[in-house]
C-alpha cells in the first residue's frame, strides 16, 4: 500500500505552494476544472469574544464581495464590512479559497480575511442579516449563548477550512463544483486544503 505523494501544485494555489502542508483532499474528479480567467473576491469573519458574525443569501456566509479596480484586497474587505455591516475591524488575511463551478465562465479567488473585535454598532443592510455564532464546542440552548455555527448550512467544502479560521492558522485550498442532477444542486467534485507549515510569513 503507498502513501499518495503531495501534489507539485495546485492550479490557483502555485503561490507559496511550497510552503503548505496537505490537511485533506478528495472528490471524484481526476483532474481539476479548466478556467480562462479570474474573478478576485473578499470575505471576512469576525470574532468577539467566543462569537463570530456573518450571514448570506440561503448559506452562511462572511461579509465581502468584488475587489474593484484600484482598490487592494484588503481595501476591499474593509470597505465590504463597514457597507455590509456598519463596522471597522483591523482584518487579518488568513486564507484563501480558490473554486470554480459548472455555469461560471472564470474562477473565483477570494481571501479569507478574520477580525478580532469590532467598532461601530453593527447594522443589518440589504445584502446582509449579521448574526452572531458561538465557536465553543461545548455551547448548548441551555446555557443562553449564541447557537453554534450551523456547518450544515455552509457550503459544503467549507467544514474543511473553518477549523483554520478559528484556530488563526493560515490556509489554502482549491474546490471544484459541479451540477449534480440527482441532487439538482452544485457539489464538490474535487477539493485540496492546506496549512502554511513552520512559521514562514507570506506576503498579503
Amino acid at each position: 500500500m503507498s502513501i499518495p505523494s503531495m501534489p507539485e501544485s495546485i492550479p490557483g494555489l502555485e503561490k507559496d505552494f511550497n510552503l503548505l502542508r496537505e490537511t485533506v483532499s478528495g472528490g471524484t474528479s481526476t483532474r481539476w476544472m479548466d478556467h480562462k480567467k479570474v474573478k478576485f473576491y473578499t470575505n471576512a469573519f469576525i470574532f468577539h469574544g467566543n462569537k463570530k458574525r456573518g450571514f448570506g443569501l440561503h448559506k452562511y456566509n462572511g461579509f465581502g464581495g468584488k475587489v474593484e479596480l484600484g482598490e487592494t484586497s484588503l481595501e476591499a474587505a474593509a470597505r465590504e464590512l463597514e457597507e455590509e455591516a456598519g463596522i471597522k475591524s483591523a482584518l487579518k488575511h488568513i486564507g484563501i479559497l480558490f473554486f470554480l463551478s459548472d455555469g461560471e465562465d472564470c474562477a473565483f479567488h477570494i481571501d479569507i480575511y478574520r477580525g478580532d473585535g469590532f467598532a461601530g454598532v453593527i447594522t443589518e443592510s440589504e445584502e446582509m442579516r449579521p448574526e452572531w455564532f458561538s465557536t465553543s464546542a461545548d455551547n448548548s440552548p441551555d446555557t443562553g449563548e449564541a447557537p453554534s455555527i450551523p456547518y450544515e448550512q455552509l457550503w459544503e467544502t467549507d467544514p474543511y477550512w473553518f477549523p483554520y479560521l478559528l484556530s488563526n492558522t493560515p490556509f489554502r485550498g482549491r474546490a471544484d463544483f459541479r451540477m449534480d442532477s440527482d441532487e439538482g444542486k452544485l457539489l464538490p467534485c474535487k477539493w485540496w486544503f492546506g496549512v502554511l507549515g513552520g512559521s514562514a510569513e507570506v506576503a498579503d
